[in-house]
């Protein structure tokens, strides 16, 4: 069955942004500045880069295959095996990213919020409601998307902008590192937070016009990396390295820091909270919808709704092996820089070979109708 094209280029692009912007606003800040101390700006700008040139490339497989997602061009590329073997790395890849993300939810809902709340039990409902929200078709998930967007947005670029009155230039300084090795880990981390993007190979061909794909990535990732880079600069000159490296979630320390001119409101921390658990909802929806639809897609079937709810209790079971905060985010850095092979090395591969063996998107369709026959 043919994927309807009703997604625009517009809802293409807030797609790419909704699904990069999610659990890890939340310690970046950390993260960054753990990599490299004042230097966690530029960190941040050239990780951003990076998650740029494998945007590039998996929308520049897109545009030469708009009919078809990764899973069924992989293998006319390198062949029916190797493709299957690189699209079961892709569902494993996604389901354990959204293993994490739903843990990283937990833990900070059950820290910050419902402290006397089981962590299961925050987990299970987030996982819940990305497993009932997946079962639509790809149009519906285009307008979740749009739908929320402004919600994420807004607010988010409010509350970095009031923070900057407590902000102090000196703290930014110096702007440029020695410690090249460090800098690299950290770009790669940053980077791994960017791996969203990798939503748009089942968007492209649902798209109208897949022509203007590499249009709605550039501004997918232009704001998102924007967003990102707005948050480090903000809390790093409010705070300062020293006192970020001892922060666990420093964009919501930076809110409880802000407020509203007149006095409106004192603390925007709950506000925040609000905005980032929508965030979390769409990126742990657009991982979720991944992974199902291309484990549909390499088996062959018709729909995604049956691994729905299958793929859950395999997810839960992840999210819930690392022991405690620390492991956590030693497994999110370890498995987002493994993931960069996956998200941008294996679409660099591909286009390089489909480049070299001149491969199209029009000799895919070829084949599929004359196996149908």
């Amino acid at each position: 069955m043919e994927t309807p094209r009703e997604i625009t280029v517009l809802q293409a692009a807030i797609i790419v942004v909704s699904s990069i912007i999610g659990v890890g606003i939340l310690a970046l800040p950390r993260l960054a500045v753990l990599s490299a101390d004042t230097v966690a700006p530029l960190v941040t700008l050239l990780g951003t880069v990076i998650a740029l040139m494998g945007l590039i490339m998996v929308t520049l497989l897109g545009m030469r295959f708009p009919k078809h997602s990764i899973i069924r061009y992989s293998e006319f590329i390198i062949g029916a095996w190797l493709g299957r073997i690189g699209s079961a790395s892709i569902i494993c890849f996604f389901a354990v990213l959204t293993a994490l993300t739903a843990r990283e939810f937990g833990e900070v809902v059950v820290t910050a919020v419902l402290q006397r709340t089981p962590l299961e039990v925050t987990v299970i409902v987030m996982l819940l409601l990305a497993a009932f929200t997946t079962r639509n078709d790809i149009t519906t998930f285009a307008y979740i998307h749009h739908f929320y967007s402004p919600i994420i947005l807004g607010p988010a670029i409010l509350i970095v902008v009031l923070s900057l009155k407590n902000a102090e230039v000196v703290r930014l300084l110096p702007v440029w590192g020695t410690e090249p090795a460090r800098m690299l880990m950290g770009m790669l981390t940053v980077a791994a937070l960017f791996q969203g993007f990798f939503i748009i190979t089942m968007v492209i061909p649902a798209m109208r016009r897949p022509q203007k794909a590499m249009l709605a990535s550039l501004w997918g990732i232009s704001i998102s990396g924007v967003l990102y880079l707005m948050i480090v600069v903000a809390t790093l000159a409010v705070f300062g390295a020293e006192e970020l490296k001892l922060l666990l979630w420093p964009t919501l320390e930076l809110a409880k820091t802000t407020s509203l001119p007149a006095a409106i409101l004192e603390r925007l921390d709950a506000a925040f909270l609000a905005v980032w658990v929508t965030a979390v909802f769409t990126t742990l929806l657009s991982s979720y919808f991944l992974t199902i639809q291309a484990t549909s897609e390499l088996f062959r079937l018709r729909n995604h709704r049956m691994f729905s709810f299958f793929a859950l209790p395999f997810i839960f079971v992840i999210a819930m092996v690392p022991s405690n905060d620390l492991q956590m985010y030693q497994w999110i850095e370890t498995v987002g820089r493994i993931g960069l092979f996956i998200t941008i090395g294996y679409p660099s591969v591909l286009w390089a070979i489909a480049w070299i063996r001149n491969k199209r998107g029009d000799q895919l369709a070829s084949q599929s109708m004359g196996q149908k026959r």
